[in-house]
Parts: C-alpha cells; sequence; structure tokens
C-alpha cells in the first residue's frame, strides 16, 4: 500500500474548549506543510484530505516517488555491506523480473494485485511453483526494508498467496554410496593437485558446505582439541575476504581419523599456503589476481575452478547417478540425527538460524530406519498373519458370490 501523503490533524485551540481539523503534508520540496480545514466535521475532514492527497498524487513527481528500476537502485546502494553479494544479486534478479511483468510504474504504486498477476506471470513463462515462491518472498523482504526505513507503510507482498510446493525428497548418499564415492575420488587423484578424497571425508565428517570448506586454513583446525573453526575471513595478505553463511561463526569436532589425515596432508603441502584444500598452484593463482584487482569477495565463494563438473566426474565413475556436492552435507546431518544428536543440536552444529530450515532441507529418512520401522511392525503385529487372513477373507467373498443349485 502507498505511504499516506496527507494526514488529519485535531488541533484543540489555546483555551481547550473546542478544535479544528488540519491536513498535515509534505510539498514538493520535501518541506512539512499544514492547512486548516476550519471546522469540526469528522466526515467532511476525510473527504477534504483524500481529494487534497488525489490532488497530490495528480502531479508528475509525487513527494518521495520512484520508479522500481530507482527503487531498486536506492535499495541496493543502502544494504550493501549489509547483506552478502548474494542476496543483493537475488534483489536485483527478482526486481527485473517483476519490472518486465508489470512495467518500471512507481514503487509507491505497487499493490497487491501486481505480486499476484507476477505470480501467475511466472508460472506462464515456465518457472516452477517452487521459484514463484521465491521470487515473491525476495520481493517482500525487499520491500520490507523499505517499510522499516519509512519510505512505505505496508507491503504490498504481506498477503500475496505464494505458491503451494509439494515438499521434496531429501537426497543423502547411503553407506555404500559414499564407500564408492571416497574411492572414486582416491582414484582420480592421479594427476590432480585436488585432494577430492580428503575433503569428502571431511565433509562427511563435519557437515560443512562446500565455501566454508573450501575457505579453512590451517589456523582454523585445533589438532590436539579436534576441532575445526569456521570463522570469517579478513582480506589480508595470506587470506581473501570471506563471509560465513547466516553470519553463524562456530566449531565443529573431528574424528581422530580424520585429523590423521589432515596432519599427515598438512605435512606434505609446501611452507607458507594458508589453505587446507586449496593447491598451491591455485593459490599461487589467486594471488596473482589479487594484485591486479581481478578477484572479488563472490569469487571467494568458490576459489576452485570447475568445481561442481569435476564432482559430477567423481559420481559418475562411483556409478551414482544423481547427486551434488551439497548432498554431503545433508547425509551427515541426517546421519548425526539419526545416531542420538537432537534436533536442536544438529541446527547448532549445521550453523541454521531455525529449525525449519534443518527440518525442510537437510533432515532425511535413512534406509536404516526405514527397516527399523519395518521390523517394528511386524514384531506389534507378530500375532497376525495378514496373508492367511486375507485368503480366508477372499474364501469367504468367494462362497458368498457362489450360485444357489436348485434341484
Amino acid at each position: 500500500m502507498p505511504k499516506q501523503l496527507v494526514r488529519l490533524w485535531k488541533r484543540p485551540s489555546y483555551d481547550g474548549t473546542r478544535f479544528t481539523y488540519y491536513l498535515l503534508y509534505i510539498d514538493q520540496h520535501g518541506k512539512r506543510r499544514q492547512k486548516s480545514l476550519g471546522h469540526t466535521d469528522a466526515r467532511k475532514a476525510e473527504r477534504q484530505r483524500a481529494q487534497f492527497e488525489q490532488g497530490l498524487r495528480m502531479g508528475i513527481v509525487e513527494p518521495g516517488s520512484m520508479k522500481l528500476s530507482e527503487f531498486l537502485e536506492d535499495s541496493l546502494t543502502r544494504t550493501k555491506g549489509q547483506v552478502r553479494e548474494n542476496t543483493l544479486r537475488e534483489y536485483g534478479s527478482a526486481m527485473r523480473h517483476f519490472i518486465k511483468a508489470t512495467g518500471d510504474i512507481d514503487y509507491l504504486r505497487v499493490k497487491h494485485e501486481h505480486g499476484e498477476r507476477f505470480v501467475q506471470a511466472c508460472l506462464d513463462h515456465g518457472n516452477t511453483p517452487a521459484t514463484a515462491r521465491k521470487k515473491i518472498a525476495t520481493l517482500k523482504r525487499l520491500f520490507q526494508m523499505a517499510i522499516e526505513r519509512g519510505q512505505l507503510e505496508e507491503n504490498p507482498f504481506g498477503h500475496v498467496r505464494k505458491s503451494r510446493v509439494p515438499k521434496r525428497r531429501i537426497r543423502i548418499y547411503s553407506d555404500d554410496e559414499c564407500i564408492r564415492l571416497i574411492d572414486a575420488a582416491r582414484r582420480s587423484q592421479i594427476g590432480s593437485p585436488m585432494r577430492w578424497d580428503l575433503l569428502i571425508v571431511t565433509a562427511l565428517n563435519t557437515g560443512l558446505r562446500r565455501g566454508e570448506l573450501l575457505n579453512i586454513t590451517w589456523r582454523d583446525i585445533d589438532f590436539e582439541r579436534q576441532v575445526v573453526e569456521v570463522a570469517p575471513k579478513r582480506d589480508t595478505d595470506q587470506t581473501w575476504e570471506w563471509h560465513i553463511k547466516d553470519t553463524e561463526r562456530r566449531r565443529v569436532p573431528l574424528t581422530g581419523e580424520v585429523v590423521g589425515l589432515l596432519a599427515q596432508h598438512q605435512a606434505e603441502q609446501p611452507v607458507g599456503y594458508t589453505y587446507v584444500f586449496v593447491p598451491p598452484f591455485r593459490y599461487d593463482r589467486i594471488q596473482s589476481l589479487r594484485r591486479k584487482g581481478a578477484w572479488s569477495v563472490r569469487k571467494g565463494n568458490c576459489p576452485f575452478n570447475n568445481f561442481n563438473r569435476q564432482f559430477r566426474a567423481i559420481l559418475s565413475r562411483a556409478g551414482i547417478e544423481r547427486g551434488e556436492f551439497h548432498d554431503l552435507l545433508r547425509t551427515c546431518l541426517s546421519n548425526w540425527f539419526a545416531n542420538g544428536l537432537r534436533e536442536y543440536d544438529v541446527m547448532k552444529m549445521a550453523g541454521h538460524s531455525s529449525f525449519e530450515t534443518t527440518r525442510t532441507f537437510y533432515l532425511a529418512i535413512r534406509d536404516d530406519l526405514l527397516e527399523r520401522t519395518r521390523v517394528a511392525s511386524a514384531q506389534a503385529l507378530r500375532w497376525i498373519s495378514v496373508a492367511n487372513l486375507l485368503q480366508v477373507s477372499s474364501g469367504a467373498q468367494s462362497e458368498d458370490r457362489a450360485p444357489s443349485v436348485t434341484s
């Protein structure tokens, strides 16, 4: 809903015996103004307020008005440095799609129906319901910040119905797939400086994301206490700037076996290389790009070229048809939950800000839980032979249906 440009003020007289209605507004020069209506009729005052506001809105440029493209640029400028670059890109992408569907209208004129039409436009252009839902949520956050800045009074996307999205099946790797994946990664090491096998083992052990793993430095690992700290990085001579997802700094335990593998890996590394999983040749290349000013915070999220393509090659070599690196995180979290960690503990270890994120996107039902549930059902109904029961029932129905024979 557009911000109200004209307000009513019920101003009392000096002696307090009567009052008069005034109009309060901001003129085209941005100055606060007031105008006396000279009466005390509430209905008449409201009609005059609405008429006066309509007159302001009919001007070529309203006080504080901006086209959506200008509103986007203004919002990105204001929030830069407060949110991650990925979030800024999401704001820009969603708004540009919205402008394409509705036109570059004044942001003060955006209403609920624009949001509903945008959802339908997304679906008509082949977007999935989940994509349309995400775009609306992004625009809602963008306009909510405008409310917090006092630019709007109501969020036009606040009550837009989001497309219903069926809950997707969470992909986790089975124990056998994990073994095959690690073996394929080990065999892929020949001619590759990237320790894919150790990277996969560490991911399954810690539940760290790709960006977190690739930005671990040797200083982050406490070999004596067997923990790794997920910490942001400053732009220094040895490290590049990197931010943690949701700004959740945390410490994650390592098993003794993984600690031993990491210690062996450190002993094999040349002196002076800061990062655990960034190969020396790649580290030297990144340092060269940084000196030339050709490096960015965005690139620091995944400082390794062709990462996804190489991981897909390992999946293929392991005989696994589908999957992604992030599924290692889902596998780790589901294993923690299946082996006794509470949901709250899993959430904190994963660095999530809410239970809903952990529950919806990361906790899957393991095959062994399905088997244990199957055994429990059989044990509970052990006194019933379902097969015999169905056979008896079927036989009884056959007798009922048999035609009678008369002599």
